[in-house]
C-alpha cells in the first residue's frame, strides 16, 4: 500500500516546508487571526503553498486537504493531508516545538505520516505495516513506545480544556488519575510517545489535518491512537483523540472519560 516512493516523497515534502518555516521562524512575521480565533503566518500559508505546487506537480492524481487552503480532489482514493505548521503559538513566540504534519490518507484511514519538527532537527515517519522511524542528529533509527499499564504510572500531555467546556469534566477526571500531567507541546508530544517518552496524549477539537500523520507514526511505534469511544480515527472522526504507547493504557484512558 505505501511503498519506497512515497516515503521519499513525504520526506521531500516535509524538507520542502522545513526551508520555508525555518526562513521565517524568529523573524518579525505579521500575525493574523483566522474565523476561529486561532493565529496564522505567512510561514503557515507559504509552506503549505510550496507543498501543495509539489503535490499538483509529482503526484497530480491525488486529493489534497490543508488546514490553511482547503480542499483540493478530496474524492480521490489518496488524499495528502497538510498542516503546514503545527503549533502556531510556539512558532510566533520563537518556541522550537512547532511541526509540520504530513499525512497521506488511502480511502479515508491514514497510512503515511511525517512529523516533522525543522527548528529541531527531528523528524518521525511512519507507514501502515512498517515500523517507526525517528531522525536527528544522531542518525535515523526505529523508535517504539513504552509499556505502562496503569494511569497511577502515567505521564500524560493534553491541551487542558476551559472549565465550561463540554469536556473539561472528563478529562479532568482522567488528569486526575495520572502520575504526572504535562501541558500540550501541540505534534512533538506524539513524537515523545513514539520515541517512548511519555505514556499518553489525550486532545478534543482536532481537525483532520492535526491527527491523520499522527496515525501511522504512533502505530509503527508500537502504540495506539483512537477516539475517546476507541474506534479508529478516519477522515471523518470528530478530532477526540487518544494516543497511548501501551493499549492498557489507551483502554484506562477510554475508561475514565466514560465514568
Amino acid at each position: 500500500m505505501i511503498d519506497s516512493a512515497d516515503i521519499e516523497f513525504a520526506h521531500r515534502l516535509a524538507e520542502t516546508a522545513a526551508k520555508v518555516s525555518l526562513s521565517y521562524f524568529r523573524t518579525a512575521v505579521q500575525v493574523d487571526d483566522k474565523d476561529d480565533a486561532s493565529p496564522v503566518t505567512i510561514a503557515d500559508r507559504t509552506a503549505e503553498k510550496v507543498m501543495r505546487e509539489l503535490i499538483a506537480k509529482e503526484r497530480p492524481g491525488d486529493g489534497i486537504l490543508g488546514e490553511e487552503f482547503g480542499r483540493e480532489r478530496t474524492d480521490a482514493r489518496r488524499v495528502w493531508v497538510l498542516d503546514p505548521i503545527d503549533g502556531t503559538k510556539a512558532f510566533i513566540s520563537g518556541n522550537p516545538l512547532f511541526g509540520t504534519l504530513i499525512g497521506l490518507a488511502i480511502d479515508g484511514k491514514p497510512a503515511l505520516g511525517v512529523i516533522d519538527c525543522p527548528a529541531l532537527g527531528e523528524r518521525w515517519i511512519g507507514a501502515k505495516g512498517q515500523a517507526t522511524r525517528f531522525t536527528d542528529a544522531k542518525g535515523t533509527r526505529e523508535v517504539k513506545t513504552r509499556a505502562c499499564p496503569e494511569l497511577s504510572l502515567a505521564s500524560l500531555y493534553s491541551a487542558v480544556p476551559v472549565s465550561n467546556d463540554t469536556n473539561f469534566p472528563a478529562f479532568d477526571r482522567l488528569r486526575q488519575r495520572v502520575k504526572r500531567p504535562l501541558p500540550v507541546c501541540d505534534c512533538y508530544a506524539y513524537g515523545l510517545l513514539a520515541r517512548g517518552g511519555v505514556d499518553l496524549v489525550v486532545e478534543a477539537g482536532l481537525g483532520i489535518y492535526d491527527f491523520t500523520a499522527l496515525v501511522p507514526v504512533v502505530e509503527g511505534a508500537g502504540g495506539t491512537i483512537h477516539d475517546w469511544q476507541g474506534k479508529a480515527l478516519t477522515t471523518d472522526s470528530p478530532g477526540y483523540v487518544i494516543a497511548a504507547g501501551d493499549a492498557r493504557m489507551a483502554a484506562a484512558a477510554v475508561a475514565a472519560l466514560r465514568a
